[in-house]
């Protein structure tokens, strides 16, 4: 089937990848449909990275006020939260990064937006509402959200996802979030320098499984330095009404909260798409199968950003759109496989990462060095008073290809990009090494990091 309003491309979905990707190919001369049926700006200007580093911006500014004293600065009286001062601030955030991406769109020559849910009829033809659009060039961006686990009692109660708890105009007394992982994590210690009581449930046997044992250890101890409660290795959890609260039971303890939080993963929005009428395989979570170059089962159809799997994050979705922009316009042939992937926790100090765990780098089964150093022997971070995680890097012992690198600590998600830019150009441990930093910085030591790597158990 064809027919209806024809163009060169249809995009669906206005997130990271496809607004930059409308602009390119509208450059290029094409005619361009945008279907976005919700939110211009996608997870990230909505829900995701604007307006939660805008709320753990403003939880930093009241755990440093609280520790002014260490400083020398004296201030009078308790520090206290103006919640809805604070999610002004976020909603402010949003709002103009959500109509800077419409106007962008409405004001690009060739480019068509059309609100609505799109949905495809066949491979080249997608129905939104009572009109048809078809193109031989179809480009999806519909991204993810929460996901709702089947839990005991859970749609008895109230409960709040990464997108509803933007809502909260007031600190909850007690947010109870269920989910050890990165949202969970952003979320707990910005809500407890909000002043709430937090207690973490994750049912893995420690926080944030995906990161070594020790980055593991060393992020519990931060949270519960600040006074988070933290459950792990949790097998049973039930929900139900308390009068105006929550009760949790969590393995037989019942725990009384005021906001439940559901931080347990999230899910691609591919499965109102149409997608088996097009003929577009998707594997066994729904994220739909893409190839090297995001080309997916069904030719002139490619996946963007969340929906495919590939990456989780809002520049592994830009940079999607880029190798899909630079093969298809520029006669280049870039591929997902040369990516290399860092990525933050934005608690504080966050965590910055890159390439792999020293885990993944034992189960290679070749030799490997290790360089760790704690925070407390930075003078960056001991000038700051910020002298709380460790810097780590992994390489491998016989090539010097650097494999991979934490840190934890004050500035660690910017100072990461010193490692991940030398990955990214194939540069050695020992090419890094070479280097001369700047002098007061964190990044300043990488060079003698490496210097330090040893032979794990050395």
């Amino acid at each position: 089937m064809s027919g209806g309003r024809r163009f060169d491309a249809i995009i669906v979905g206005a997130g990271q990848a496809g607004p930059p990707l409308a602009g390119r190919l509208t450059q290029a001369g094409q005619s361009v449909a945008l279907v976005e049926r919700k939110l211009f700006g996608g997870t990230c200007v909505n829900t995701g990275c604007m307006p939660t580093k805008t709320l753990v911006a403003s939880a930093r500014a009241a755990h440093v006020a609280r520790r002014a004293a260490d400083f020398g600065v004296l201030l009078e009286g308790e520090v206290r939260i103006d919640m809805a001062k604070v999610k002004s601030r976020a909603d402010t955030v949003i709002a103009n990064a959500r109509r800077g991406v419409r106007e962008w769109l409405d004001g690009m020559d060739g480019c068509t937006v059309i609100e609505g849910h799109a949905r495809f009829e066949d491979g080249n033809t997608l129905r939104v509402g009572d009109e048809l659009l078809s193109a031989p060039q179809v480009f999806l961006n519909v991204g993810g959200r929460a996901m709702v686990p089947d839990m005991p009692g859970l749609h008895d109660i109230p409960w709040l996802t990464n997108t509803s708890i933007l809502g909260l105009d007031q600190v909850p007394a007690h947010l109870l979030i269920i989910g050890g992982s990165y949202i969970g994590l952003e979320y707990a210690q910005m809500h407890r320098r909000f002043g709430a009581a937090v207690t973490v449930v994750e049912k893995g046997p420690r926080l944030i499984g995906r990161e070594d044992e020790d980055v593991s250890a060393a992020v519990r101890e931060i949270l519960e330095g600040e006074g988070i409660d933290i459950r792990t290795g949790v097998d049973d959890i039930a929900f139900a009404r308390d009068g105006d609260g929550i009760a949790v039971t969590l393995d037989g303890d019942t725990v009384a909260c005021s906001h439940v939080l559901l931080a347990v993963g999230r899910v691609p929005n591919t499965g109102d798409l149409g997608l088996d009428k097009a003929g577009v395989e998707v594997d066994a979570r729904g994220y739909i199968t893409v190839d090297d170059e995001l080309r997916t089962s069904v030719p002139g159809i490619w996946a963007l950003g969340d929906c495919n799997g590939r990456g989780a994050f809002t520049h592994t979705a830009y940079n999607d759109f880029e190798i899909v922009a630079a093969n298809l316009l520029d006669g280049e042939h870039r591929k997902l496989s040369e990516r290399v992937s860092g990525y933050a926790l934005y608690i504080d100090p966050p965590l910055g990462r890159v390439g792999m765990s020293e885990a993944e780098a034992r189960k290679r089964g070749r030799p490997y060095l290790v360089g760790k150093r704690p925070m407390t022997r930075v003078g960056r971070a001991v000038e700051k008073d910020e002298t709380r995680g460790f810097m780590k890097v992994v390489i491998d012992a016989g090539s010097k290809e650097i494999l991979g690198a934490a840190i934890l600590g004050t500035d660690g998600d910017e100072a990461i990009h010193g490692i991940i830019d030398m990955m990214s150009v194939g540069a050695t441990a020992t090419q890094l090494r070479r280097t001369v930093p700047v002098h007061p910085t964190v990044s300043e030591l990488i060079p003698t990091l490496i210097s330090e790597a040893r032979p794990p158990g050395d």
